[in-house]
């Protein structure tokens, strides 16, 4: 059953559709399924060809182990420069065209990915596919904040962030589902496949969202300027570093769960794609459940207790791990730890969303590609920390995670300061 969603604004009467498409009244649940498929197509494409990394270093890199990684880091500086680029594109051409031509580019460097032999050249289709990757990012999110507001926009971005939490627990189970009876090229056909699908379902349904009234004029100075104004701007940066240290979270626990499940704790491949399964399921009820709670409690209350959550079940984690309880000893104590932060995540990345969103509707595009930018940073930034760790408990993992989760508590001090004093010079 579709959740109900908020009316549109009354600068909806503007928004240009295609000829053949009636102007809808809400945003109806067929639009919030096709975005949060667009919104996957990041976190699948980051994650679901982990597994073939062996693989691809005999193949592409003559058994040089690692050097899958720098395919990785070419896919995150694809990603930030396309951010950086589509979002004011999206606040110029409005949000279809860039959609549209990046879904292009994401299916052009998938193909080649699948079809090409040098490694040079693989990381180079890598990078033009995060380019065109970077649109499935900002756009869908600008989409939902351009026709809904307040608590109808939080429960939508909560439908949508949960597929950016989800898919990347369950892109590497994926990946190896098609290792188990095709070549690791056939992942990046699938991709291809998939874009080609989205890019039809853009083309023949979506609406532009953005009134040709508020499109911005693109220039380099401008851009720089706008991108300047958003970093000087309190509640804008504190909310999106509050959601980007989020990612850092859930992405170390991503990286590291191989090892400390599989290799620490014993699992075996069933146990441990079991408990993804089950860990998935708890993020998805949490940001459901926040969706559901945001109209009683509202956005800052339920940061607030999201965020403490989350620390206090890091802080216990790592107190455990470092006492010895916490590990080989005592593997379901780690497992209820892990379910415990990542749950509290599914409070914490749609409300800060909303919140860095709420006085940049004029610049929607321009916004949501600096908190992507800043957000794949952070979240590359734990996996690289975490894959120079040697564990011989859950602890590393522990102290990376209460460092993000203390970076985001810090983070929503600022943005309460600034809260109040707005309030105070109103």
């Amino acid at each position: 059953m579709p959740l109900p969603v908020a009316p549109l604004p009354s600068s909806a009467s503007r928004i240009i559709m295609p000829a053949s498409q009636p102007l809808p009244s809400a945003m109806p649940f067929w639009m919030i399924a096709l975005l949060g498929l667009i919104t996957a197509i990041g976190p699948l494409a980051t994650d679901m060809y982990l597994p073939a990394f062996p693989a691809m270093d005999q193949e592409l890199a003559g058994g040089h182990t690692g050097a899958s990684q720098v395919t990785l880091a070419a896919w995150f500086a694809g990603l930030a420069v396309g951010q950086f680029s589509l979002g004011p594109l999206s606040d110029r051409l409005g949000r279809r065209v860039p959609l549209v031509g990046g879904l292009v580019l994401f299916c052009a460097g998938s193909l080649g990915c699948a079809v090409v032999s040098g490694f040079d050249l693989f990381c180079l289709c890598r990078f033009i596919a995060a380019l065109g990757g970077a649109a499935c990012a900002v756009i869908p999110r600008a989409i939902v904040r351009d026709v809904a507001t307040g608590a109808a926009c939080v429960r939508i971005m909560s439908q949508l962030m949960l597929v950016f939490g989800v898919m990347p627990i369950l892109a590497p189970s994926l990946g190896s589902l098609v290792l188990s009876f095709g070549h690791w090229r056939w992942i990046f056909t699938i991709a291809v496949g998939y874009g080609v699908l989205a890019l039809g379902a853009v083309l023949a349904c979506l609406p532009d969202t953005m009134p040709v009234g508020k499109r911005i004029s693109f220039s380099m100075p401008g851009m720089i300027g706008r991108y300047a104004a958003l970093v000087r701007e309190p509640v804008f940066m504190s909310s999106a570093l509050i959601n980007s240290f989020s990612s850092f979270v859930m992405f170390a626990y991503i990286t590291s769960a191989p090892v400390v499940f599989e290799h620490l704790l014993q699992f075996t491949p069933g146990e441990f794609g079991a408990f993804f399964g089950l860990n998935a399921a708890m993020f998805i009820a949490c940001a459901q459940l926040n969706g559901l709670l945001v109209h009683r409690l509202g956005l800052s209350r339920l940061l607030d207790g999201g965020i403490m959550s989350c620390l206090i079940v890091a802080v216990l984690c790592l107190g455990l791990s470092v006492a010895g309880v916490a590990g080989p000893a005592h593997p379901l104590l780690v497992c209820a730890l892990v379910m415990g932060m990542t749950g509290s995540l599914g409070f914490i990345g749609p409300n800060a969303t909303v919140m860095a969103f709420t006085h940049h509707g004029h610049q929607l595009g321009s916004a949501s590609a600096l908190m992507g930018t800043i957000q794949f940073s952070l979240a590359a930034g734990s996996g690289f920390i975490l894959g120079h760790v040697v564990f011989h408990s859950p602890a590393p993992l522990a102290v990376v995670v209460t460092g993000g989760c203390l970076c985001m508590g810090g983070c929503n001090i600022w943005r309460r300061i600034c809260a109040r004093r707005a309030a105070g010079a109103s």
